[in-house]
């Protein structure tokens, strides 16, 4: 599936020798994730195709004229499309061509120099170990110093990640990011502009019955158990009294398989919450919070008479989504590195045999178009666990084991719409009716 690339805005700059070029301005997941010139990506592609050959997307064109205001708008359009469609092909994320280039892209960009560093990663407890990196190493690569200091086996890297996450007063916690295996984390971190936000590691899926995959590794089941108390103590699962008071003994007989057993018939164990956002749901500007995970959506909607309502949207019957940017044009050459501020997610539901959209504003839109994604990708796996005719691969669940999925059946549900786009739709609301997940 595509990543959240996306190129809201460009700035012409001069050379030393006075010439003039476009500076375009990449974000990933909404944060600012490196600034590039034409010239730099045509490269990359270059290279890129000398790997993969024609397999890879159409790489816009050079023009040898001045561009107009449309051409180079266009141009910032394709490039964007490029981006996200290059990062498609898992060969093309793992190779060295790809992420070499993108690591020296965010060096440069925030003028970081490759040396030793230390870096302190969050455990789900809220304990912090601290680590020995190089500044350019990747995610990947710190997640595998991590499971080596503290003894995590090597094929079950692929059921954790690491995060961003916010600590903010009286113990609330917020999760920014999920950083991409080729981001690096010591850059990340520097530049996010987010308060008391760390680098934190937590299990990255969505379906809870993939718990029993990691039962066999005693450090495992401890970062298991350390994210389960720590969702209960949060609120993000919900225990009945009965429960909790179970939970509370097993707890101080430490005894975490029990536990876990227990925790895995709890409300909302495994899912992650949202912070407090809004939906047009009653009616616009209806307080929400989100918790996603298990293959559903679940919203606790505020009503206006301040009562609440829960509401599940199940993902089988979620068609396509797309996150768009709704914030005024971003202060070119200002200090601005994020896009979260002003962000909505809106997903198409089947109900009552009618296609119905739902809107969110919420600064993590990405994601939880991430979470969305997580989860259709875990129910292929399974699909194909139960169909030995379909063949699917899949990275994300354990780079050990291996699937294969006709190209055919390959669909991405997710799309990035800049304002630019919002602004077209919003003059023809009949666009709507005829996306197809196809498209986007």
């Amino acid at each position: 599936m595509k990543m959240h690339f996306c190129i809201p805005v460009s700035q012409q700059r001069s050379d030393a020798l006075g010439g003039r070029y476009v500076l375009y301005s990449v974000y990933l997941d909404g944060f600012l994730f490196c600034r590039v010139r034409y010239s730099q990506l045509h490269g990359w592609n270059e290279q890129l195709r000398r790997v993969f050959g024609n397999c890879l997307p159409p790489f816009p064109p050079k023009y040898y004229l001045a561009m107009t205001t449309a051409m180079a708008d266009e141009r910032r359009d394709q490039l964007e499309q490029y981006l996200q469609n290059v990062t498609m092909d898992p060969n093309v994320l793992r190779s060295d061509v790809f992420t070499e280039f993108l690591k020296l892209a965010q060096l440069n960009t925030f003028n970081i120099a490759t040396k030793k560093a230390c870096l302190d990663i969050f455990l789900p407890n809220e304990q912090s170990i601290k680590i020995e990196i190089i500044t350019s190493d990747t995610a990947e690569r710190v997640l595998e110093v991590v499971s080596y200091k503290i003894g995590l086996c090597r094929e079950l890297l692929g059921y954790f990640g690491l995060f961003l996450i916010r600590f903010g007063k009286e113990g609330k916690l917020s999760v920014v990011k999920k950083l991409a295996d080729f981001e690096l984390p010591y850059v990340s971190l520097g530049s996010s502009e987010v308060e008391n936000c760390k680098v934190g590691l937590r299990k990255w899926y969505m379906d809870p019955s993939l718990d029993s995959m990691l039962m066999d590794c005693s450090v495992a089941v401890d970062l298991l158990y350390m994210q389960a108390i720590q969702d209960i103590e949060k609120g993000w699962a919900k225990p009945t009294e009965a429960q909790r008071q179970k939970l509370e003994a097993f707890q101080k007989e430490d005894n975490q398989t029990k536990f876990l057993e227990l925790a895995r018939e709890v409300q909302h164990y495994g899912y992650l919450q949202l912070d407090p956002c809004t939906c047009d749901y009653p009616e616009p500007g209806s307080g929400a919070v989100l918790s996603v995970g298990n293959n559903e959506i679940s919203c606790c909607i505020t009503l206006p008479d301040s009562q609440t309502q829960d509401i599940v949207f199940q993902m089988s019957r979620v068609k396509c989504w797309q996150v768009t940017f709704l914030g005024t044009p971003l202060d070119t050459d200002g200090p601005q590195t994020t896009l979260n501020q002003n962000l909505e997610l809106r997903f198409q539901y089947s109900e009552d045999s009618c296609w119905q959209w739902f809107v969110i504003y919420t600064k993590q839109a990405f994601l939880l178009s991430s979470c969305l994604k997580k989860m259709i990708s875990e129910k292929m796996v399974k699909l194909a666990a139960e169909n030995t005719e379909m063949q699917i691969e899949v990275l994300e669940q354990s780079k050990s084991k291996k699937y294969h999925i006709q190209q055919s059946q390959q669909k991405d549900y997710s799309s990035f719409l800049s304002r630019k786009s919002k602004i077209k739709i919003a003059k023809d609301d009949c666009v709507f009716g005829n996306i197809k997940e196809e498209d986007l």
